[in-house]
């Protein structure tokens, strides 16, 4: 073969080499589990990133939600003490604390854990809704750790065109290795399918057999045997979560004003929820020259 020959072929040995470095899926960053409670997970590259200071509030501070609260921590704490537990789906209206009761929960979990003084910790871990392909690479990194792992995504959902989902079903149920036992997912949406209305009345509409049309997409939210709703909050729902606020930073305001200011501020956003409530309560702090830092 002439010189000219092998290197044309030594070109294309590189450009195929380099097409296979791209589709391999790179391997994970090394990660010291006993670095932090929580972390995220990235996709590029690969690897866990702890959090120093996690962003999440109190559970006592949570209001309105007493039902779906104990469910919720009834489930980890079974988890993370080896029991049988489901993964679960929180669904429902916005900023009703569906985020932060995950974040609460684990955090009263592990703690209960560190006072009995177990080994294995319940540690957090976020993945990000774009990088939900690379879930088997981090239940891989997962797999065999003494520690348990709480899975979390938050604003969970899939638009059309989208068949990432695919991937998330297989690992919730149906892979051929299945989930860990030492991991546990919970994902928060405000769509209890995970997909648009429309989407899924289209494939009714559309389909030949309508009912087989839209089983696969709909069948994802089935793979959490947990399902908890959050619904909008009522007005007294509301005004206890701005004076749990209120007392939580030590503001001195006469109940009346408060009661007053709150409803004239939800009323303004058109809405009710804990986040309107907590928005108020910093602005609240900010006029009075108090730190809302929770």
């Amino acid at each position: 073969m002439s010189d000219d020959a092998l290197a044309i072929l030594a070109a294309k040995l590189d450009r195929l080499i380099a097409v296979l470095e791209r589709a391999a899926p790179p391997a994970a960053v090394p990660v010291d589990l006993d670095a932090a409670d929580a972390f995220v997970w990235h996709a590029d590259p690969v690897g866990l990133e702890p959090v120093a200071k996690v962003n999440r509030v109190e559970m006592a501070l949570l209001k309105g939600i007493d039902r779906v609260r104990d469910q919720l921590v009834d489930n980890t704490d079974r988890f993370a003490r080896g029991l049988p537990a489901n993964n679960a789906l929180l669904w429902g209206a916005r900023g009703m604390g569906k985020s932060s009761l995950v974040k609460a929960a684990h955090a009263e979990v592990d703690a209960a854990l560190a006072r009995a003084g177990s080994a294995s910790r319940l540690k957090l871990v976020e993945i990000h809704r774009e990088d939900i392909e690379t879930l088997p690479a981090l239940l891989t990194l997962a797999r065999g750790s003494e520690h348990r792992f709480l899975v979390f995504c938050d604003d969970l959902s899939f638009d059309a065109g989208d068949t990432s989902y695919k991937s998330l079903k297989a690992v919730l149920e149906g892979g051929v290795e299945g989930r860990p036992e030492n991991v546990l997912f919970y994902a928060t949406s405000n769509r209890r399918h995970l997909l648009p209305r429309d989407m899924i009345e289209n494939e009714r509409a559309t389909a030949i057999n309508p009912g087989e049309a839209i089983e696969e997409k709909v069948s994802l939210s089935d793979r959490f045997g947990l399902w908890l709703g959050f619904h909008k909050c009522s007005q007294d729902e509301y005004l206890a979560m701005v004076t749990g606020y209120a007392d939580h930073l030590g503001l001195s305001v006469e109940p009346d004003a408060l009661r007053a200011d709150a409803l004239e501020w939800a009323t303004t956003r058109g809405a009710r929820s804990g986040r309107v409530a907590w928005q108020f309560v910093q602005d609240l702090a900010g006029r009075l020259g108090t730190s809302a830092a929770s």
